[in-house]
């Protein structure tokens, strides 16, 4: 039997190992969303085996990636003041959120194309728990229009977010001007008919 001091050795080695892979697909993903486990394996400086021993699967190991992207988008989007004027903490909070969706869009993408429908979108639910709140905030200051749910105005800057992250990584939205496109649409859309 293994002492207390080896096991705990060969955690923290485990615990490495599995933060270096993550670490990897996470940057190989987000340039390249086809990279394969052995690209992400040779990245991380482990081999084949220690790769699916921490992750059976791709999508296991693309989910990983995903969530960890998410979990350090999370600190950025929980940083964002979002007091006051419910359209003025719309727009500082689009610009944080631009940023992130930007910069892993190419890992969405390989995300959307390995794991089951929606699982996506519930990695996201604190971002669309914080959206939604805001949203509301903005029906009930009279801001925000009230004609169409709230989760439908959610799901919009959802997809105003992604599809715009999608057409700068294909060459069709200059990044230059992504953020001003994406806020000006978005505040568009939310700022329609409103209860009188």
């Amino acid at each position: 039997m293994a002492a207390p001091s080896a096991r705990s050795r060969r955690r923290a080695d485990a615990e490495r190992s599995i933060a270096r892979i993550v670490s990897a697909a996470r940057e190989l993903l987000s340039s390249d969303p086809n990279a394969t486990t052995d690209d992400i394996a040779q990245a991380a400086g482990v081999g084949r085996m220690t790769l699916y021993g921490h992750f059976r699967t791709r999508a296991d190991l693309v989910e990983a990636a995903v969530a960890d992207t998410l979990r350090a988008g999370e600190e950025t989007l929980a940083s964002v003041d979002l007091s006051g004027d419910a359209r003025a903490a719309m727009t500082r909070l689009l610009a944080s959120s631009w940023e992130l969706v930007a910069e892993s869009a190419a890992l969405l993408a390989a995300a959307e194309g390995v794991l089951p429908a929606g699982r996506v979108r519930d990695l996201h639910a604190e971002p669309v728990r914080r959206m939604a709140e805001l949203v509301g905030r903005g029906q009930e200051q009279g801001v925000f229009r009230t004609d169409l749910p709230n989760a439908w105005l959610v799901s919009l800057t959802h997809y105003i977010l992604h599809g715009a992250a999608n057409e700068v990584r294909q060459g069709r939205l200059a990044r230059d001007v992504a953020a001003d496109v994406v806020t000006k649409s978005i505040e568009s859309a939310l700022a329609g008919p409103v209860a009188s």
